[in-house]
């Protein structure tokens, strides 16, 4: 099992889910967490260890949040069609991608992971330039991959799999 496969184990992402979290509003009010989950581990410069009750519910809202959204009533946003491309590149072993789609989600997925190091390097020595600027980097390289996710979909949305996706 692959990351990826593992990562949406541990958040639980079903059917149901994936369906509910591609409404527009789950998107965004994920996409929006990042720089609260920043302020709260920043917060324990003031509050100590009093941080850990807003970090936690930041966390638990991360993983919460795909389920409290209903279904769309159209997948014809970017942001539904981002998560439905999400969804294609995930099993891209089962149902084979375009040969433009092999390798840059992948590439953009490891600068992913590396971007939260100036955000981690910041939080730990309270840099808040770092801080930003890190927070900055996974944004760009976040939103890029999700625009990819996007072209994935426009690409995949054709296939028998995949057809009833779009409504």
């Amino acid at each position: 099992m692959g990351f990826e496969q593992q990562l949406t184990r541990l958040f639980g992402m079903s059917k149901k889910t994936w369906e509910r979290h591609a409404n527009p509003w789950s998107v965004w009010t994920r996409y929006l967490t990042p720089p609260f989950i920043v302020a709260a581990i920043w917060s324990r410069f003031y509050i100590g260890y009093w941080c850990l009750i807003p970090l936690g519910l930041f966390l638990l809202w991360t993983w919460i949040n795909p389920r409290c959204f209903p279904k769309p009533k159209s997948t014809k946003s970017w942001a539904s069609r981002g998560v439905l491309g999400e969804r294609i590149w995930l099993n891209r072993k089962t149902i084979p991608l375009p040969p433009c789609h092999r390798y840059m989600p992948n590439s953009l997925a490891i600068a992913g992971g590396l971007s939260v190091f100036p955000v981690i390097y910041g939080l730990y020595v309270f840099d808040l330039q770092a801080t930003i600027w890190g927070l900055g980097l996974m944004y760009v390289i976040k939103s890029w991959f999700f625009d990819r996710m996007v072209w994935i979909f426009e690409d995949m949305k054709n296939h028998q799999a995949y057809q009833a996706w779009e409504y």
